[in-house]
């Protein structure tokens, strides 16, 4: 698999890098450089997690998980976040001590560490930056933060070179600690979407639920669910009342899903005087024209 393999080059590279530059750090006494490197080490953990995930996602569904385990690439997606959320908030604290009290940087020291790393992350982002699921964006992700993150500190480490002015360097770990802290939220709500079982993005039901009722046959559609398994593949079931004949039907429905970017459906076929077995047919949709026949005892 290539985004495995992708992803486990990404992981050593990240982390003897990490490492590498934690000592960097220290020595030059730079707090961009230290911060970048927790940044890396969350990154590098975060890529290890993945990798295992990221191959057990690519399980074919078993008795156990009917679904297929594509939902262990998304909880590999949580893991990173978490990871990077609370990194950027350590590094936001350290550089505010930082800029309290200042101290001696070693400027050449950092501005030769700095062309390093954007050397060695523009090679780690251009390696991965094929494979689609949201782990490999994710780790995708990272490394472009890792380049910019490098480049900044980079023209930060020359403009001090120069100017002998400190405090740029807690101010260049904030804006890059802020900067992973935004982009982490929004992965985090993307995938509590995900596990709400929110209507996939781009998807309208409205919309879907008005154009299987054009279908010539369908008398009714109710019980419209639709969800997501990972963010790529989503999934439907619905009821359709109809006198057609089954075959023609179920097959004009599932084309118009697939144009609603929808691949796995699952039809439930009634007659129009079967009257629908479950209490809420509509959940208050429309007027519903699914007759509920309740026999009170």
């Amino acid at each position: 698999m290539k985004t495995e393999k992708n992803i486990l080059i990404a992981f050593i590279l990240n982390l003897s890098f990490s490492i590498l530059e934690f000592i960097g750090g220290t020595i030059t006494n730079s707090v961009a450089i230290i911060s970048d490197s927790i940044h890396d080490i969350g990154d590098a953990a975060s890529i290890g997690v993945s990798y295992f995930l990221e191959k057990k996602s690519k399980k074919q569904p078993d008795t156990t998980y009917t679904y297929g385990y594509a939902r262990y690439s998304v909880i590999g997606s949580v893991i990173t976040t978490l990871i990077l959320l609370s990194g950027s908030v350590m590094v936001v604290i350290n550089a505010i001590k930082r800029i309290i009290n200042p101290v001696e940087i070693n400027y050449n020291g950092m501005i030769i560490f700095a062309v390093i790393g954007v050397v060695v992350n523009f090679i780690a982002a251009y390696s991965t930056r094929e494979g689609d699921s949201l782990n490999q964006k994710a780790v995708n992700l990272h490394m472009l933060e890792d380049v910019l993150g490098w480049c900044v500190v980079l023209i930060g480490a020359v403009v001090m070179r120069f100017t002998d002015i400190s405090v740029i360097d807690p101010v260049m770990s904030i804006i890059v600690a802020l900067f992973i802290l935004i982009n982490a939220i929004k992965n985090l709500k993307k995938v509590l979407d995900l596990f709400l079982e929110k209507a996939p993005h781009g998807i309208m039901v409205d919309e879907i639920r008005e154009h299987i009722s054009e279908i010539e046959g369908v008398m009714d559609v109710h019980h419209i669910h639709i969800w997501s398994m990972d963010g790529y593949n989503n999934y439907a079931t619905m009821h359709i009342v109809t006198e057609e004949e089954p075959h023609s039907i179920k097959h004009k429905i599932r084309d118009e899903l697939k144009e609603h970017g929808v691949s796995h459906v699952t039809l439930e076929l009634e007659g129009k005087d079967e009257g629908c077995h479950e209490e809420h047919c509509h959940v208050d949709y429309n007027v519903s024209t699914c007759h509920h026949h309740h026999h009170h005892h």
